[in-house]
């Protein structure tokens, strides 16, 4: 169970902090709720606590984690589907774990291929939502601002 004030990461949606936990009604049944906050998106989050790990929430990582995570993929050589529905399908499932590795992986793949060829309208969302969800965890573990956490990902995913 996560505590008020915790800092977690919700797929699709990034870092965020638990700032209360409620109890309420669901239906006729007693819950527990997270109140989470996504400072990025300016949004607020009600969540039934006991669904939380179901649905991919976790602690934010730490520095050694976050940087393991980003020179792993670095290093990783991505195999991509030419067919722009099964690379979109294939990214949105990496995006949708909340992984660390598995959604900087989607902003490694789509990267490269923006280098490469021009993305779609729907891709180039998927990429910044992607870069978005990577930055706020590399700033909430490192507690670095958006400029340095852009180096970084740049330096060791992006090779660039």
């Amino acid at each position: 169970m996560f505590q008020i004030g915790e800092k977690i990461i919700y797929p699709m949606y990034g870092a965020g902090v638990i700032e209360s936990i409620e109890q309420d009604f669901h239906g006729t049944k007693m819950e527990m709720y997270y109140i989470i906050q996504i400072p990025k998106n300016n949004l607020k989050i009600r969540l039934i606590a006991n669904k939380s790990e179901q649905l991919g929430v976790r602690a934010v990582a730490n520095k050694e984690e976050v940087e393991k995570a980003l020179e792993y993929v670095g290093a990783k050589k991505i195999v991509m589907p030419e067919n722009w529905s099964l690379r979109y399908k294939d990214n949105l499932e990496k995006l949708k774990t909340g992984k660390l590795d598995m959604v900087t992986e989607v902003v490694k793949n789509l990267d490269e291929r923006e280098k490469r060829k021009k993305l779609s309208s729907i891709e180039k969302k998927l990429l910044n939502t992607a870069k978005q969800i990577v930055l706020s965890e590399i700033i909430c573990s490192y507690e670095i601002d958006t400029e340095k956490a852009e180096e970084l990902l740049a330096n060791l995913v992006l090779n660039c």
